[in-house]
């Protein structure tokens, strides 16, 4: 599948993706719905941007960024993270202790 989300409109494998989708029941959905689902769900396991735009073929990262729709719980875990990473942050810290050299 990887191989497939790069092929432009046209090739066979791009063919194939239709024909799966129809297979699936899901008639409905053109070969470009797969391609933003596909890269969305890399993005969401954790593939970098600049490896998705490779695999789309884009020539540019904006194209790319255009493609990936996070849902809201991915986006509230995002920001459920950042509250931790600040809470972390705004702790007060203690000082460490003096270094003592005996002689």
């Amino acid at each position: 599948m990887v191989v497939e989300l790069g092929m432009r409109s046209g090739g066979q494998p791009a063919a194939r993706m239709g024909s799966y989708a129809r297979k699936l029941g899901y008639a409905h959905l053109r070969r470009h719905d797969l391609r933003h689902t596909g890269l969305t769900w890399f993005a969401d396991v954790g593939v970098q941007v600049h490896v998705l735009r490779k695999i789309a073929g884009h020539g540019s990262l904006t194209t790319t960024q255009r493609y990936l729709h996070p849902d809201v719980h991915k986006i509230t875990a995002a920001g459920a993270t950042l509250s931790a990473h600040l809470s972390v942050l705004r702790a007060p810290r203690s000082l460490p202790s003096p270094i003592v050299v005996a002689r």
